[in-house]
């Protein structure tokens, strides 16, 4: 049942962002405005973010709505998996994040890693392109593409930073806790599995 009130509650938010983008008539806009609103008190009803978190991240953007992209990057030393510790719950993830305009998904990686972990790498393939709800238990409030980039590192050096308490290598038999609103366990065996694979077929949905 949560995935269908957070599905039509994001189909409703979306129809009404485009139609607030695009209705010239005041009557129209007047109406896609209470659908937006409706959206908002729905995810309200359901979750604990609050009306103004709601607000900021799910039904603050104008023009036709797009999911969000979000980039992981893979990236081993001695057939272990490169994780970050996070500050924002304490548990562990594969360094990345929002993806920044005018930005390519491997200079996303490439600043993502060298943020969060310290780690200079070279981006070198697409290992899938996951849509967050079909793949992640944590439910999302909008639509998001998730990006796992395979990448080479080239140097490696934790420093503090204002995202991550910690970083370090990890083999699949001995993950630490997940945070789970940013990977969990078949994404990271995914990128363990594409390892062992010169040619790998990038995964999509």
């Amino acid at each position: 049942m949560a995935i269908k009130w957070l599905k039509w509650a994001s189909e409703i938010q979306s129809i009404a962002q485009s139609g607030l983008a695009f209705s010239e008539s005041q009557y129209d806009i007047d109406r896609y405005q209470k659908l937006r609103t409706l959206s908002v008190e729905i995810m309200n009803e359901y979750t604990e973010a609050g009306t103004q978190k709601i607000l900021e991240l799910f039904a603050s953007e104008t023009g036709y709505q797009t999911p969000k992209v979000d980039i992981r990057a893979s990236v081993f030393k001695d057939d272990k998996i490169l994780m970050v510790r996070e500050k924002i719950d304490g548990a562990w993830s594969l360094p990345g994040g929002w993806a920044d305009i005018n930005t390519s998904p491997g200079e996303s990686a490439i600043r993502e890693c060298l943020e969060e972990a310290g780690a200079k790498v070279k981006p070198n393939r697409i290992i899938a392109i996951h849509l967050a709800n079909r793949h992640c238990d944590t439910p999302y409030l909008y639509s998001i593409y998730k990006i796992f980039i395979e990448c080479e590192l080239t140097e490696y050096h934790f420093m503090e930073n204002t995202e991550t308490l910690d970083a370090g290598f990890f083999s699949l038999d001995s993950l630490p806790p997940l945070s789970l609103e940013r990977n969990n366990r078949s994404q990271i065996e995914m990128c363990f599995e594409a390892r062992k694979h010169k040619l790998f077929e990038a995964v999509f949905d």
